[in-house]
């Protein structure tokens, strides 16, 4: 449903809120926060107008045979001539509204799909959205079907006998080709659900495989990870070849008739024998401040060398980070650090046992090398 902020819908009527009013107190149009909306009722009646629904509701094919149904169980249970001729219209209107519902939700089924698949952002939502799409056209089948059963003479045989007339008779023809229709344009629309499908099922993959790469990219495993070098080394398409250059030649014989052509010509051979530079303006502040490079070391713990020395000894890992040399002073925190970096990583490699140690308010558990 569309939504308009009351500013917007304000600036729409001239800035006359007793407009907006007028349509609040008659229940046009609802009030939904900042936001005006129009009213389901209204709303509905112009989607029917203008036959652009959003939903796909067959249960009007339903609800149209079986008052089909049992007008025709009227119709032959009345005695009186009047009261069957208004049974026998009714049933001619139901039969003529049956053909445009069925007509409409074929038309709204298909446009739907093609929203869903064109704007829809979210891949699995979209998915969802053409499957259940696909069980409406299931259902819009099955009812064309049962509609078809129903005036073809394999039920109510005793009605179409009695009752046929030459209107009838053009509303049933009528109707038979309008479910023709809809029937040739389900199967297209069946074609299309899975084309989209498998388009989507496609894309969804070479987004997963992207995906793949970049995640390996940055890694930066992805030659030895991959054969990514030789495959681009044995594909041949045209976007991996040099862009060709194409050298103008004169003709000798047009620079000797032309001469405006050729006085261009010299033109330019002594601009270029000049020698002649365009001298760069330097830029008025001086850009040395920016020029000067601001350096920050930053220690870096190799783990894999300090776990070697740890496991060379056989002091308990926290009191052993302690006395480590690290090539340059580290704090407490940063020890720390380290000591959770080591188990997270080598853990298979250390005794972890069940006794604790407190220092500076932080307990942390004793860890020993594992016996080999």
């Amino acid at each position: 449903m569309l939504s308009y902020k009351y500013d917007y819908a304000l600036e729409v009527v001239d800035y006359n809120a007793d407009k907006i009013q007028a349509l609040l107190e008659y229940s046009v149009i609802r009030e939904n926060g900042p936001f005006l909306e129009l009213d389901d009722q209204y709303l509905h009646f112009f989607e029917q107008i203008l036959e652009v629904n959003e939903e796909i509701n067959v249960s009007y094919i339903q609800e149209n045979l079986e008052s089909i149904r049992q007008n025709i169980i009227y119709y032959l249970k009345e005695n009186n001539e009047n009261r069957k001729y208004s049974y026998l219209r009714a049933i001619k209107s139901s039969l003529r509204k049956t053909g445009v519902i069925a007509i409409r939700n074929v038309v709204d089924l298909k446009r739907n799909i093609d929203n869903t698949f064109k704007n829809e952002p979210n891949y699995k939502v979209k998915k969802v959205k053409l499957e259940h799409l696909d069980v409406k056209r299931s259902d819009i089948s099955v009812l064309v079907d049962m509609t078809e059963k129903l005036v073809s003479d394999e039920e109510e045989q005793t009605f179409f006998k009695v009752a046929i007339d030459e209107e009838l008779q053009q509303v049933i023809l009528r109707l038979k080709l309008q479910l023709n229709e809809c029937r040739h344009n389900l199967i297209e629309i069946q074609h299309q659900i899975i084309e989209f499908l498998n388009q989507l099922k496609y894309q969804s993959g070479l987004v997963e495989k992207i995906r793949q790469l970049k995640y390996l990219k940055d890694q930066f495993e992805l030659k030895s990870k991959t054969n990514i070098i030789k495959v681009l080394q044995a594909d041949n398409a045209l976007t991996f070849e040099p862009k060709p250059t194409y050298p103008l030649k004169l003709s000798i014989e047009q620079l000797q008739n032309d001469s405006q052509l050729l006085t261009i010509v010299r033109k330019v051979a002594s601009r270029m024998r000049s020698g002649v530079r365009i001298k760069q303006q330097l830029a008025e502040n001086s850009l040395e401040e920016y020029l000067e490079a601001d350096t920050q070391e930053v220690v870096q713990v190799n783990l894999e060398e300090v776990k070697n020395s740890f496991l060379a000894g056989s002091n308990n890992l926290f009191d052993f980070l302690q006395s480590y040399d690290f090539g340059a002073p580290l704090s407490f925190e940063e020890c720390l650090t380290v000591y959770c970096q080591l188990i997270s990583q080598f853990d298979l490699q250390f005794d972890l046992t069940e006794q604790y140690q407190t220092r500076q308010e932080i307990e942390y558990l004793l860890i020993y090398p594992k016996a080999t």
